[in-house]
Formats: structure tokens, sequence, C-alpha cells
């Protein structure tokens, strides 16, 4: 089973933030970044997932020179592999725009399942799991909070509905999962991992 985990480096919630001069921007420079929380857990399920059934979990972001921290993590944690795509020029993009990042460059790999936290925190945008699903003519399925791989073709996925109601629906793979938090709890680096 090859996994791809998307993950993203966000502002850390206890970090001070100070307005630019201009008063208009704001100023980056003393800011910790960490790992956005939803695709902790995603990371936590694929590494589970492995753990059942074999196979590969790769870690993929798009950012900043700084975001290689956030690969690293992953790394400490268990993931076998990690892709960085990297373009200073490019900033803040659209959720579109960075789907089609994010496209061309897993369009190359061969994946069964590609997952995903739910939102960011720091835009809070829940699209690119759905958008990369589309692009890539993956199954998908999004606020999941359990994953069961009884089939080697397919994944049972149990679904959050309103009001405490559940549904399980079965992909045929490859699928693109949107992971909700709390599905599971994520492991800390191991020393060796670290090392």
């Amino acid at each position: 089973m090859n996994i791809c985990v998307l993950i993203k480096q966000v502002p850390d919630k206890d970090t001070s933030y100070h307005i630019n001069d201009d008063n208009l921007s704001i100023n980056t420079s003393d800011v910790s970044f960490v790992t956005n929380e939803s695709d902790n857990y995603a990371l936590e399920e694929a590494l589970q997932i492995k753990e059942k059934v074999g196979g590969e979990v790769v870690v993929c972001t798009f950012g900043p020179e700084s975001s290689q921290q956030v690969l690293k993590d992953a790394l400490s944690k268990g993931a076998d592999r990690a892709i960085q795509i990297q373009d200073e020029g490019f900033g803040d993009v659209d959720i579109l725009t960075l789907s089609k990042i994010f496209h061309s460059v897993l369009e190359k790999e061969s994946f069964d399942l590609i997952l995903s936290g739910l939102q960011s925190d720091d835009s809070g945008n829940g699209q690119l799991g759905i958008l990369l699903a589309e692009m890539l003519s993956f199954t998908h399925a999004s606020l999941v909070m359990e994953t069961n791989l009884e089939k080697p073709d397919a994944v049972k996925v149990k679904r959050e509905l309103e009001n405490g109601w559940f549904q399980w629906s079965e992909l045929q793979l490859p699928a693109s999962i949107t992971i909700q938090s709390g599905i599971n709890t994520p492991r800390y680096a191991s020393l060796p991992g670290i090392m």
C-alpha cells in the first residue's frame, strides 16, 4: 500500500504576532511554525495502515525552505520518504492553484491512498483532498473517523455526519481521504527517528 500524506506548516497557536510599520502586513520573522494539527492525525492513520498491511508512507508539503521541518518531524515519526514542493515565488496561493501544483507532482507517483487533514489551522480551507481526488480521478471521502482495509482494492471509511450520526462507505482504490481530528492519537517522534 503506497500512501501519501499531505502536511502543512502553520504558525504555532501560541505565537505572538507583530504588525509591520506599514500597518498592512504581519512580521513573520519571529513566528514559530508547527505541523498542522489535523495533518498529524492523517500521518498517524497512514502509519497505522502501513503497520497493518505494509507499504510505504510518503509525506508531501508545499512551502518555503522552513517547511522542511514538518517533513523532518514526519520522518522521525516513521514516514519513509518526503517530497517538498518549494518555490519562494508563489507565496500565498489559492486552493485551486495549490491543488494543481500538488497534482503535477503526485500524478508522477502511484499512490493507493492520499490522506490529508480535514482543514488547515491557518486558512481553514478543507478542499485540497477533494480537488486532488477530482484531478487524479480518485474516489474520495471527507470527515473520516475510521478506516478499514478488509479488501486489497478498497477501503471502508466511517464518515462523521451531523448530530452524532456516522456513515460507512466503501471506496475503490486509489482514493483521497480527508481525516477528521480525533480519529487516533498521534505518536511522538522516536529518538532513533530524530537521529
